[in-house]
């Protein structure tokens, strides 16, 4: 029997940092240029997202990065650490790729780093992935997250013709957090003040008190894993909306960072669609 062939890692995309910005106290944009060979595949989606690597403390990899090679030859510990981030714009002329962090002071990896990032910096990143973007001939459109889904929502946004029916809500820390966002549609926006209530409680209470307007509802609902898991109940069992109509994942969880969460986040999306099928 022939060994079944053994499939091939992508090679990492080079990126160079071009500038930078603080758009709010817990927002940062950074803007990267893609080497002219590396020019991912982005437009078919809003919610377009590419893995950013991280080499560990006082660890470096020979140029070009090769991820089979330091993987066959390197301990675990030393391999890059992934940071998942949604592609809040792309400008292809350019060559032009705007990812925002969520930044909060020292915690966490990918934040810190785009706290210190200046021009001529460089980066390697897996993908683009991606599923979701609106659906043109929807009735009209839910868009619901807290701050790390506010890229792909501005996307979204962006993305909405004229006419469009949207209602958007967004949880962000406080009021310096807001941002403005650009839209064709006819679109409410609320921004909700999270101030001391846990992740996502304002969230719940906004959509579970929505008057929904009439028509098929287009949803993508993102952010923390616990509050996404209450509006994908809600949204599935008490409003009834097909799941083909949901775009809904957790990008993050408390209490674990993102090696954990994804370990665990199948089984977690599993268990959650088990709970709310009975």
């Amino acid at each position: 029997m022939a060994e079944r062939p053994q499939r091939r890692t992508r090679p990492p995309k080079h990126a160079t940092v071009t500038r930078t910005e603080r758009l709010t106290p817990h927002m940062i944009r950074v803007v990267l240029t893609i080497d002219s060979d590396d020019r991912p595949e982005i437009g078919a989606y809003t919610d377009h997202y590419v893995k950013l690597l991280f080499a560990p403390e006082g660890v470096s990899y020979p140029e070009p990065l090769d991820i089979e090679a330091v993987r066959r030859d390197l301990p675990a510990e030393q391999w890059p650490r992934t940071r998942t981030y949604t592609v809040r714009a792309w400008d292809e002329a350019a060559g032009e790729l705007t990812v925002d962090f969520v930044h909060h002071g020292d915690e966490g990896l990918a934040g810190p780093w785009a706290a210190r990032a200046e021009p001529g910096d460089g980066l390697y990143f897996m993908g683009p992935g991606g599923a979701y973007a609106p659906d043109p001939q929807a009735g009209w459109h839910l868009l619901a997250g807290d701050e790390s889904a506010l890229p792909a929502i501005g996307a979204a946004l962006e993305r909405l013709l004229p006419g469009a029916v949207a209602k958007v809500f967004l949880e962000v820390p406080a009021p310096e957090d807001e941002q403005k966002l650009t839209t064709a549609a006819d679109a409410e926006i609320v921004w909700l003040h999270r101030a001391s209530q846990p992740v996502g409680a304002a969230l719940v209470a906004a959509v579970g008190a929505l008057d929904f307007p009439p028509g098929d509802v287009h949803a993508f609902v993102h952010g923390e894993a616990g509050f996404v898991k209450e509006l994908r109940r809600h949204l599935r069992l008490d409003r009834e909306i097909p799941r083909d109509r949901l775009s809904i994942s957790g990008y993050w969880r408390r209490g674990a960072d993102e090696d954990g969460w994804q370990a665990t986040k199948r089984t977690w999306n599993e268990q959650v669609e088990r709970e709310q099928e009975r």
